[in-house]
Formats: C-alpha cells, structure tokens, sequence
C-alpha cells in the first residue's frame, strides 16, 4: 500500500476506527509499543543503561560461565535507538562503550578470529560516520582516540583501517 492510499483510507474513517486501529496495533506490535512508550514517556537514559547492561552482559556474563560476545545484541540496541531518534550524544556512548566493552574483553582473554575483528572495523565506522554526521568528533575524540590506541596495543590486524577512518 502506498503512502498515499493509506492517508486516504485513514481519512475514510472515524476517530472511533482510527483510536481501534491504533490500539490494536500497539496490542499487537511490539515495535509500536515501544514506540508510543517512548514518545509519552522518554526516559532515554534508562534506555541507554539498559542497553550497556545488556552489551556487557554479552562479554562479561552474570549468570552463565561463558561469554558470547555477539555483536548483533548492541546492533539491534543501536538500531532500536536510530528508529527512536534518541538524542544522538547517548547513541554515540553506547556505539563507542560496545567498541571499549569489546575490547576490554579482548584484553582479558585475546580472540583470534578475523569475524571479531572484521566486526568491530564495521561497529568503528559506522560509529564514526554517526559521531561525524552528528557534529559530535569533539566531544569524542579523547574516546575515539583511546579505541584507536588500544586496537594498536591489542595488536588487531585492522588497527590501521581504524586510524584511517579517524583521519578521513
């Protein structure tokens, strides 16, 4: 259905049918109730805690002995905090404490897989074109820089891409 059709067939109903269709959505759609929860009650920075805990969890787990350390759990945090338009300074943390959060974890027990490292090129750059698009390199650069030393310091083999994607 087009966008148009829609807006058209919306106009065609009353305000009772459109607060049913409304409701019946949030009743059965969880993106739509997040949505509407966050609109009416935008507590971003329980969201943003929330999100860390989780991302954390996956490297440094609480109640299970092994670590997971998937990427995709801060994706789908991040992507959820784009769709919102969380503001984009608490984006950016959480972009950059996935990237320090995996590194730390790098550190403790060292990982020799190139799909982590490849994965963490990928969580930088989409980071930085995000900080970059949002006017926020200085309020980040001291973190930026730090993400880029360690790399060297952990000796990744993409350390270079890194640096090269802060300079550009």
């Amino acid at each position: 259905m087009s966008k148009r059709a829609l807006v058209k067939y919306l106009q065609s109903l009353n305000k009772q049918e459109l607060e049913d269709q409304v409701l019946d959505l949030y009743a059965r759609f969880k993106p739509v109730q997040t949505y509407y929860n966050f609109v009416f009650n935008p507590k971003e920075d329980r969201l943003v805690e929330e999100a860390k805990l989780k991302i954390a969890n996956e490297y440094f787990p609480l109640k299970r002995k092994r670590a997971r350390a998937r990427r995709s759990v801060a994706q789908k945090y991040i992507k959820q905090f784009l769709l919102l338009g969380l503001d984009p300074v608490l984006t950016a943390e959480v972009m950059l404490f996935n990237l320090e959060t995996a590194q730390r974890f790098n550190a403790k027990k060292r990982i020799n897989q190139d799909a982590f490292y490849k994965s963490m090129f990928n969580s930088f750059d989409q980071a930085i074109s995000y900080i970059e698009s949002n006017g926020l390199r200085a309020v980040f650069k001291d973190r930026i820089r730090d993400i880029v030393e360690t790399a060297w310091d952990q000796e990744w083999y993409n350390a270079e891409g890194l640096e090269n994607k802060v300079a550009s």
